[in-house]
């Protein structure tokens, strides 16, 4: 199965008028070599016989070279090599993959391809697109997170597969996935240009359209990333996963940036926020349990737990009576479960990552808020009768029913306005009480540890330059330092 490379020509015998082919005389220079001039370039090679036993020799030209003809020599031969000699099917299969290659002009498979065909027993014609990949990807997903399967399955509808949909799977290149993020860049400024024209009609045709940010970007590229992933580990359809190879700009999240008096009066003049992510100073913060607890507000225990405690707004809403010790010594809340919201609709899960399930310290104030709420709590389960429902929560509607964490976010913002503060988000709560217990000279990992971070790190790159107290006491710590004649500096 070594093959031959060899010339051709269309010459015809005067006599009988046939195609000499191979037995032309002037293909042959007197050495006996090949003419640089006449003919055109073959190749030729047995390949396994058929499964019926016949025997099967391929020839295939012409070509431009000599080299080009042993070129495609190599590959046929490299595509041999795979298969285990002693076993007739997989030589015979691999000799009807070459076969069909060479007679339909397809391009002879390659070694990897030869392998994952036999490993999959499957035509390389028989993979799947990416379309019908991801879909039955999708479905297969089963020991995830319902929020996870809802990020995946937008992704997938939404960009991977009106993009890349049309390919079939080992097709894909990094060059096809570039191209998707580069138009959905080109969309975004489409959104954004017409969102800022004059022409109503113009902006109509963008309504309700997002903008996909970086972030957005990095979380769907991760998700293609898990779905190749499984296709090259567990299918083996793909030998390299083609999104490792994509670089994608730096995700950099908005810095936490606090209310100063100047911010809040050009946020007054203009309208517009200095950040994303704006934390209320202590004064704020103080203001606002104020103005809660003498309106009397019956969330005023939740916001209260998640300004000192650093709750996220689901883990709150979902804190049963059992993962709380008030009267005991050890004071704690066990963070267990969390209320997720999917679409409108609302459920009980544990939190997403073991990280997140943790035991908290109460501080002595936290405490008799929650036992403040905890006898409100009763008096409105005595009120309600019958018609109370019995979950477990700390934190519930009148009756007793799971709260709407929509409903809960609107009812901050709402009160929020009532005290006459700059506008924050339910979730900047969170960041504030890092940076006032950075502010107070807590340890920055004892932190880190209270709001179940990932690193130390992360919470000192997030937190760490946030309110002026901190800047100014490294200002300080600096300056004093360095030694100094008579302690000061001297005036020029």
């Amino acid at each position: 199965m070594k093959g031959s490379t060899f010339k051709r020509c269309g010459c015809r015998d005067t006599t009988t008028g046939r195609r000499l082919g191979r037995s032309c005389p002037d293909l042959r220079r007197p050495g006996g070599g090949w003419s640089r001039n006449h003919g055109q370039w073959h190749w030729q090679i047995e390949i396994p016989a058929r499964n019926d036993g016949t025997r099967r020799t391929l020839r295939h030209g012409p070509y431009p070279t000599q080299t080009d003809a042993d070129t495609t020599l190599d590959r046929i031969r490299a595509a041999l090599a795979v298969p285990d000699p002693t076993d007739p099917h997989a030589t015979t299969k691999t000799g009807d993959l070459i076969e069909t290659a060479v007679k339909t002009g397809a391009p002879v498979p390659t070694p990897d391809q030869i392998r994952r065909t036999l490993h999959l027993d499957i035509t390389p014609t028989e993979l799947p697109t990416m379309a019908d990949y991801l879909t039955d990807w999708l479905a297969g997903r089963k020991n995830i997170k319902k929020g996870t399967l809802r990020s995946y399955e937008g992704h997938i509808r939404l960009y991977l597969i009106p993009h890349l949909g049309h390919l079939r799977i080992d097709r894909l290149r990094p060059g096809h996935i570039d191209a998707m993020y580069e138009a959905i860049t080109e969309r975004n400024t489409t959104i954004t240009t017409l969102r800022a024209s004059r022409n109503p009609a113009k902006r109509d045709q963008v309504k309700n359209q997002r903008v996909v940010g970086p972030r957005t970007m990095h979380v769907i590229h991760a998700t293609l990333r898990k779905a190749l992933n499984d296709a090259m580990r567990r299918h083996r359809y793909l030998d390299i996963n083609p999104a490792l190879l994509i670089e994608l700009p730096r995700a950099r999240p908005p810095k936490p940036t606090i209310w100063t008096d100047q911010r809040i009066r050009t946020w007054r003049d203009t309208g517009k926020t200095p950040s994303p992510v704006m934390i209320w100073t202590p004064e704020h913060t103080g203001r606002f349990l104020d103005h809660t607890h003498d309106a009397g507000d019956r969330l005023y225990a939740l916001y209260h737990l998640i300004t000192f405690t650093g709750l996220r707004r689901g883990e709150a809403c979902g804190l049963h009576w059992d993962d709380l010790d008030l009267d005991l010594d050890a004071k704690t809340l066990t963070v267990r479960w969390q209320l997720v919201q999917h679409g409108w609709a609302t459920t009980i899960d544990t939190p997403k990552t073991t990280d997140s399930e943790a035991t908290i310290a109460l501080d002595t104030e936290t405490i008799t808020v929650l036992r403040t709420h905890r006898a409100r709590h009763h008096r409105e389960r005595l009120a309600a009768g019958t018609t109370w429902t019995k979950t477990g929560l700390v934190f519930t509607t009148p009756t007793g029913g799971r709260l709407h964490p929509a409903d809960v976010t609107d009812h901050f913002h709402h009160l929020a306005t009532q005290a006459g503060l700059p506008p924050i988000r339910l979730h900047d709560l969170r960041h504030g009480a890092a940076t006032m217990g950075l502010a107070a000279g807590i340890h920055m990992k004892i932190i880190s540890n209270r709001l179940r971070h990932s690193s130390p790190h992360f919470t000192a790159t997030f937190y760490g330059a946030v309110l002026p107290e901190l800047s100014h006491a490294a200002a300080e710590a600096t300056a004093a330092i360095v030694p100094r004649r008579g302690g000061t500096a001297r005036p020029a």
